[in-house]
């Protein structure tokens, strides 16, 4: 167990143990360094920015729907009125189209698919960079690595026939340093990055879904309707006889 006497010590030392590992791998595990933090700064931007817009809460979604589909508009429409949720608002945009008799149905879902593309591409925003991290990472690592053994060999050129066996083992891991630091930075940005794309894919999803039950449910005729309409067809054969 470590001695909680000497936690300061550690973190007092931190500082120089950083400066020592950049001398020991170079210029690369510098960039290393700055890309994990940029990587930490996207991943928590982006984490804070899916809690505030309630990306994966649809609970008033379906609540909404589900008054729709009991055919009460205006207790639908109302129900996402304070929602701030990518789905919510389609849908409210949707539900308002809907009952709007200046707007067609052509021009509402291009418009509904203006506006979700607008917020797809916000909820996207900046995992591109993230990608790149990742698969920028492990190359510079590799790099690190080459330009390590290219010196190790360089010195041992230099020292001819004194070859150190010390000197080539201490150049081939001090190489192989930048490629774990290379691997320990993507790893983990991979799994975020796979992991908000598939949050982001699945936001979409449900956009489309939702959006489409407004329509279905929309067209869909009422019974009162449908028996209005099946009424003279019943009444038609009647009315031929009595005419005969």
């Amino acid at each position: 167990m470590t001695n909680l006497s000497t936690t300061p010590e550690i973190y007092a030392d931190l500082p120089h143990r950083l400066v020592s590992l950049v001398d020991l791998g170079g210029p690369v595990v510098l960039v290393l360094a700055v890309l994990s933090v940029v990587a930490l700064t996207i991943a928590l931007a982006k984490l804070w920015q899916f809690a505030r817009v309630g990306v994966g809460r649809h609970g008033a979604v379906e609540q909404s729907l589900a008054l729709w589909c009991q055919r009460k508009p205006q207790e639908a429409i109302d129900a996402l009125g304070n929602q701030r949720t990518p789905a919510a608002r389609l849908v409210y945009l949707a539900m308002t189209g809907v009952g709007d008799s200046t707007l067609d149905d052509t021009t509402l879902r291009e418009e509904l698919v203006r506006v979700a593309s607008r917020q797809l591409e916000s909820l996207r925003g900046y995992l591109r960079a993230l990608e790149v991290i990742a698969t920028l990472s492990p190359l510079l690592g590799l790099l690190g690595t080459v330009l390590g053994m290219i010196q190790a060999f360089q010195e041992l050129a230099i020292a001819g026939s004194q070859v150190d066996p010390a000197l080539l083992s201490g150049g081939i891991w001090q190489a192989l340093l930048t490629t774990a630091l290379g691997l320990a930075v993507a790893i983990p940005v991979v799994l975020v990055h796979s992991w908000l794309e598939r949050r982001v894919e699945r936001c979409g999803h449900a956009m489309e879904d939702a959006v489409t039950r407004v329509f279905t449910f929309a067209l869909t005729p009422t019974p009162s309707s449908t028996s209005s309409l099946a009424a003279p067809e019943q009444l038609t054969p009647a009315s031929q006889a009595g005419n005969v």
